[in-house]
C-alpha cells in the first residue's frame, strides 16, 4: 500500500470517528445546560441521551465497518 493511500484512508477514519464525537461532546454540553435549567426531569433527559448516544455509537461503528469493508485487502 502507497504512503498516499494510506492517508487518504487516514483522514476517512478520522473523519468517521471525530463526526459522531462532536455529537456527543455537543449533546453532553445540552444535557448538563438542560440538567441546570430543570433538575426535576432528570429522567427523561437521561432516557434521550442514552438513546442519542445509542444512535452515534452505532454509525461510527457503521462508518468503520464501511471503511474497512472498502479499503481492506
Amino acid at each position: 500500500m502507497r504512503w498516499g493511500e494510506t492517508l487518504i484512508i487516514l483522514a476517512i477514519m478520522f473523519i468517521a470517528v471525530m463526526g459522531p464525537s462532536a455529537v456527543i461532546a455537543i449533546l453532553g454540553y445540552a444535557v448538563i445546560k438542560a440538567l441546570g435549567r430543570n433538575p426535576s426531569a432528570a429522567s427523561k433527559i437521561f432516557m434521550g441521551m442514552i438513546v442519542l448516544l445509542t444512535f452515534v455509537e452505532a454509525i461510527s461503528i457503521i462508518a468503520i465497518l464501511i471503511i474497512f469493508q472498502l479499503f481492506g485487502r
